[in-house]
C-alpha cells in the first residue's frame, strides 16, 4: 500500500496522563506490527518474492477513513558510495490491503503495486492507476503496463475472492530486460535503465507475470534533477534487507471516561486468521534474488540465444530467516491528542509472536482475551474490543477489559464507529481521447462483472499501443522491439505452472474469477486487457 514515509520503531508515551473524556469521542486504532528477520548479503538485490496471509481484518467495513495493509514490504533502491546524500524516497511498496481512495470495497482485501516516485511526487498502483484521477495530471497512472492477456485489472485494486479467509497470496518483483537503457530521458542529458520490475503473482487461480513499472516511471524525475540519475530503481539494484510489518493507518475505535477519570475505550471488531491449532500463520517464505536469476537467461534469449522458460534459478536465491520474535506499535487515542501522548496497546497481553519454521512467521494468542472461532472457513481470531488506560507516563498501556468489566459501555456502544462509504461512488473513466484512441484499441469493450459489486469495462489493446507504453518516453522503434519481445514471451510463458517458488505450507487464494479474462480469437500473442471503466451495476 501507499504508506508513511518511514515505519515507527517505538512509540514515546507522554509522561503527563490525558485530561478525562466524559463523552464518548470517536478516535482511531494505528500502528504497526513489525516482523524481525536475519540480514541477508547485498548481492541479492535482483527482487523478492513472498506468502502473505489474506483475510477480512474488520468484521465490517467501517467506511471512507478506513486504511491499512495487511503484512507486505518496501524495496528500495540499494545506495552506494556514489549515492548523493538525502532521503530521496522511491521505491515499490503496495500490497494487500484497504485504502481511502478504494471505491468498490468489501471486507476481502485488494492489492495494489504501490510505486511510489520521489518523494510521492507520483505513484503508481497498477495499469491505469496512480494518484488521484485526474488525467490531465497523470501523477503515476501511466506508470505501470499491462503484461499478461489473462488477467485484467482493475483501477480499484486487484480483487481476491470474496470470503477469503487465512489463504496465502504469493507475490513479488523481479526486473526483467524488456527495453534497452537510454543515454536521454524526454530529451534531456540523463539516463534512463532498463529494470522493468515486474510483479509476479502465484495464486491458486493464476501464476505468472501481469504488469511492470516502466523505467521511465522512476527516472522522469532526473530530467529537473539530473544530480539524481541513476539512483532509482530503473537502474540500481534493490536493498535486500526489507522491513516486514503490517501498517495501520486508521481502525476506528471510541474513547470515554468514567467519573474517575478512568478511560476506556471500544475499537471495531478486528480479526486474524487462526488454524485448526488456534495459530495465526501470516507471512511464508520470503526470498530475495540475485538478478542471474532470471535476468540472465531472459537476456540471452531477447538476444537470439535459447528460450528462457522462466524459471527462476534456485541457486541464485535466499531464504530471509525470522528471528520469532516481532514488534507492535498499535496504539488508541482520541481526536486531536499529541503523539508523544498516544498510548500503546499492551500487544504482549493479545500474542506472541513465533516461527513454526525458520521462514515463517505469525502469533499465538491468549485464549483468555482473545476469542478463536475455528468454526468459521479458515477460522479467526477476534480482538477483544474493549480495553482500559492502565498506568501513567512511559507506563502507560491500553490493557483489554472484559464487557461487564467497562462502566462507560453504554456510552462506547452508543457511538458509532465509521461512516459508510457513499451510496453512489463516482466510476473511474479513462480518456476517450488521446493515446487512448489513437492507435486505439482492436477489440471490445467487454465487461467483467467483480465480486466487490462492480463492473469493470475493458478493451483489448496491441500490448505496445496500450496508453502506459505511449506515455513511457519510448520512440515508436523503441516500442516496436518490446513488442517483439512480449510476442516472445506470450508464446512461451504459460500460466498454469510455477514462476515463484511455491510455499512450503498452506493453501493458496484465489483471484476474483470475473479477472481471469481469455484473449479474443486471434488475438492470443501480443494483446492485453485494458480497463477503462470502473463504476457499480
Amino acid at each position: 500500500m501507499i504508506r508513511n514515509l518511514a515505519p515507527l520503531a517505538t512509540v514515546a508515551l507522554s509522561a503527563v496522563c490525558c485530561a478525562p473524556i466524559l463523552d464518548a469521542q470517536v478516535g482511531q486504532m494505528d500502528g504497526y506490527l513489525g516482523v524481525p528477520g536475519e540480514r541477508v548479503d547485498e548481492s541479492y538485490g535482483g527482487g523478492f518474492s513472498m506468502y502473505v496471509a489474506a483475510w477480512p481484518l474488520l468484521a465490517e467495513h467501517p467506511g471512507p477513513s478506513f486504511q491499512t495493509g495487511l503484512f507486505g514490504t518496501w524495496m528500495h533502491a540499494r545506495a552506494d558510495a556514489g549515492t548523493p546524500g538525502g532521503e530521496h524516497y522511491s521505491d515499490i511498496e503496495g500490497g494487500l490491503g484497504w485504502w481511502r481512495d478504494t471505491r468498490f470495497p468489501t471486507t476481502t482485501p485488494k492489492f495494489i503495486m504501490g510505486g511510489v516516485a520521489l518523494d510521492f511526487v507520483a505513484w503508481a498502483n497498477g495499469p491505469g492507476a496512480g494518484k488521484g484521477r485526474d488525467w490531465q495530471h497523470p501523477n503515476g497512472k501511466y506508470g505501470v503496463a499491462q503484461l499478461s492477456p489473462f488477467v485484467l485489472w482493475p483501477p480499484d485494486g486487484l480483487d481476491l475472492k470474496q470470503g477469503t479467509c487465512g489463504e496465502l497470496f504469493g507475490y513479488g518483483y523481479l526486473p526483467l530486460p524488456l527495453t534497452e537503457p537510454k543515454d536521454t530521458t524526454a530529451g534531456a542529458n540523463v539516463p534512463t535503465g532498463n529494470q522493468c520490475w515486474t510483479l509476479f503473482l502465484n495464486t491458486a487461480t493464476f501464476k505468472g507475470p501481469v504488469a511492470f513499472f516502466t523505467p521511465f516511471f522512476f527516472s522522469r524525475v532526473t530530467v529537473g534533477h539530473p544530480e539524481l540519475a541513476g539512483i532509482f530503481l530503473d537502474s540500481r539494484p534493490a536493498n535486500p534487507d526489507r522491513a516486514i510489518q503490517m501498517e495501520t493507518q486508521y481502525v476506528p475505535a471510541v474513547v470515554a471516561a468514567d467519573g474517575d477519570g478512568v478511560q476506556y475505550a471500544r475499537t471495531a471488531p478486528t480479526r486474524f486468521p487462526v488454524d485448526a491449532a488456534g495459530e495465526s500463520i501470516l507471512v511464508h517464505k520470503v526470498m530475495s534474488y540475485r538478478r542471474a536469476a532470471l535476468w540472465d537467461g531472459v537476456e540471452r534469449w531477447f538476444a537470439g540465444g535459447p528460450t528462457a522458460d522462466g524459471t527462476i534459478d534456485p541457486t541464485q536465491a535466499v531464504v530471509h530467516r525470522f528471528t520469532g520474535q516481532g514488534w507492535s506499535t498499535w496504539r488508541i487515542y482520541p481526536p486531536d491528542v499529541a503523539d508523544e501522548a498516544r498510548v500503546a496497546i499492551d500487544w504482549r497481553s493479545l500474542a506472541a509472536p513465533f516461527a513454526p519454521d525458520p521462514s515463517t512467521f505469525g502469533y499465538r494468542w491468549n485464549a483468555d482475551v482473545v476469542g478463536i472461532d475455528r468454526l468459521t472457513r479458515g477460522g479467526l481470531a477476534t480482538l477483544p474490543p474493549f480495553f482500559a488506560r492502565e498506568g501513567s507516563g512511559e507506563r502507560a498501556r491500553w490493557r483489554p477489559r472484559p464487557a461487564d468489566a467497562v462502566p462507560v459501555r453504554a456510552r462506547l456502544d452508543a457511538a458509532s464507529l465509521g461512516a459508510p462509504n457513499p451510496d453512489r461512488p463516482e466510476p473511474y473513466v479513462t480518456p476517450a481521447d488521446g493515446c487512448w484512441a489513437e492507435p486505439g484499441p482492436v477489440a471490445g469493450p467487454f465487461e467483467a462483472h467483480l465480486g466487490d459489486g462492480s463492473v469493470v469495462e475493458y478493451r483489448w489493446y496491441r500490448f505496445a499501443d496500450q496508453p502506459a507504453l505511449q506515455n513511457a518516453d519510448l520512440s515508436a522503434d523503441e516500442r516496436e522491439r518490446l513488442q517483439a519481445r512480449v510476442e516472445l514471451l506470450h508464446r512461451a510463458w504459460s500460466k498454469e505452472r510455477d514462476f515463484l517458488p511455491p510455499p512450503e505450507r498452506g493453501a493458496l487464494a484465489e483471484l476474483d474469477p470475473a479477472l481471469l479474462v481469455r484473449p479474443p480469437k486471434g488475438l492470443e500473442i501480443g494483446y492485453v486487457p485494458i480497463a477503462t471503466r470502473q463504476g457499480l451495476r
